[in-house]
């Protein structure tokens, strides 16, 4: 049954108008988004479908424009729309960042760090530089590596940080092998970082490693 024959207090668009995208199941959302579904199947059948083929939301969306057009009913269009979805949420988020306040939550730098590391299959280190009140000032990455290792030089931090003036400085990189704890070699360079930095005045806030939906604050364990 097509979804427009469905009694309107059922249907996905008009229950999200009217009692916000929370009241929705995850499937429910998905067939919001694509709208229409196939020959024998709604949008909801569809988007159904899609959580059973890759398992979960965030496997979904790390897709690859080959796997995720598998599936009967999707392809470059849908791949591209969603992707944009994701830009524009992670660009939401940083621009929530910008005011400074959410910099003091280590879950909302972490949830813009999960965005930000989505997709990315080599090691890559970034660097969230921000300014005395505590405004993000720009999100920069300053080295890529391979798989499981990236050549990061304490002195190019500094000389980044000071070129854009910034008060303090949040460390990220990813684990590509879906592991976010970090190894002996993460410690010794963030401490490293650290000396590094403090000898031009500038604070290190915290050095998250992102491994898929999961993240490490090394503040939050007590090892900056």
């Amino acid at each position: 049954m097509a979804i427009t024959d469905w009694p309107e207090d059922q249907r996905p668009r008009e229950r999200l108008i009217r009692q916000g995208a929370a009241a929705l199941s995850d499937a429910e959302l998905l067939a919001v988004f694509l709208r229409v579904g196939v020959a024998g199947k709604s949008a909801v059948d569809l988007a159904r479908e899609m959580l059973q083929c890759f398992g979960s939301l965030d496997a979904l969306f790390g897709a690859s424009l080959k796997d995720f057009s598998r599936i009967n009913g999707l392809g470059p269009a849908k791949y591209a729309q969603l992707q944009a979805v994701m830009e524009l949420a992670r660009r939401a988020l940083g621009e929530e960042l910008e005011d400074g306040a959410l910099l003091n939550s280590t879950q909302a730098v972490g949830q813009y760090l999960r965005l930000l590391f989505k997709n990315r299959a080599y090691e890559s280190f970034v660097v969230l530089f921000v300014d005395v009140r505590n405004r993000l000032i720009s999100v920069e990455e300053l080295f890529r590596g391979t798989l499981n290792q990236a050549s990061v030089y304490p002195r190019e931090v500094v000389k980044a940080a000071l070129e854009r003036n910034a008060a303090a400085v949040i460390l990220a990189h990813n684990h590509p092998s879906g592991d976010p704890q970090p190894s002996q070699a993460d410690l010794v360079l963030t401490r490293a970082l650290k000396e590094a930095l403090a000898l031009v005045d500038v604070r290190v806030l915290d050095h998250f490693v992102v491994a898929g939906t999961r993240t490490h604050s090394f503040a939050e364990h007590g090892q900056i």
